[in-house]
């Protein structure tokens, strides 16, 4: 098995990425200070300041750690023509993602705001070649979720929504967790991307989140919670533009 290989003499970048990749359970080797690889290393991790020192085929060059794991990790699994890939996706405060090939997982991340989860699959899947794509969605919170779907639709042959019921599981990692069970679970195979319906509940639920964000000082109109639902603004930018309204 082919592993990811740590090149640097950047302590705090080696640092992050050995304790990130301890964390995930990924195994990997520390490569001297000449950069010679090993046969076992399938891809180099470094910093863009030293990639020249690295002779390899795959090496990624990085600033942020975490986005260097990520890449890495999907450069291993990029060696591989899979008939069927299925990324597991459950909506949330946060999106936990989770990516498969002929059941091995190959990816896995979490990723704030719904129109961010679109580029961070792409991204994913241009490492990939296989035949076929699915991807499964969870149920649990709708506004988001179609939100999601309807951004992914142009990225996948398949989409399913996933009855999320079982899927949260006690984890460093929650909403990741989740996703690794919807990616398991067959779903209602949509036709056509759905309507993004914000409730009148979730539109509250919003306007109390406003409160908190502005420690008390603005509860943000029924329209502008709306438009954050809808993913058209951004809780700060609701709040900011609420307070321009009141003359704040």
């Amino acid at each position: 098995m082919k592993v990811i290989g740590v090149f640097t003499n950047d302590f705090r970048f080696f640092y992050e990425v050995v304790r990130l990749l301890k964390k995930k359970g990924e195994p990997f080797v520390s490569l001297g200070r000449d950069g010679d690889v090993p046969p076992n290393v399938g891809v180099v991790i470094t910093t863009p300041q030293e990639r020249e020192r690295v002779r390899f085929g795959k090496v990624v060059a990085l600033e942020e750690p975490e986005e260097a794991i990520r890449t890495a990790r999907c450069l291993l699994a990029g060696g591989t023509k899979y008939r069927t890939i299925v990324m597991g996706i459950d909506p949330g405060k946060s999106t936990g993602l989770a990516l498969f090939g002929e059941g091995k997982l190959l990816a896995s991340e979490t990723v704030g705001a719904p129109e961010m989860v679109a580029d961070s699959i792409s991204r994913l899947l241009r490492c990939l070649s296989y035949s076929r794509s699915v991807a499964r969605v969870g149920h649990g919170d709708p506004t988001k979720g179609n939100r999601i779907i309807r951004a992914i639709w142009p990225l996948f042959d398949e989409v399913e929504l996933v009855d999320e019921t079982g899927t949260s599981v006690r984890s460093h990692e929650p909403d990741v967790a989740a996703a690794k069970r919807i990616a398991m679970t067959r779903g209602l195979l949509l036709s056509e991307p759905p309507a993004v319906k914000p409730t009148p509940g979730e539109v509250r639920d919003i306007q109390r989140l406003s409160r908190i964000e502005s420690q008390g000082r603005v509860t943000i109109s029924a329209s502008l919670a709306y438009s954050v639902a809808m993913g058209d603004l951004s809780l700060s930018q609701a709040i900011q533009e609420q307070r321009r309204s009141e003359g704040d």
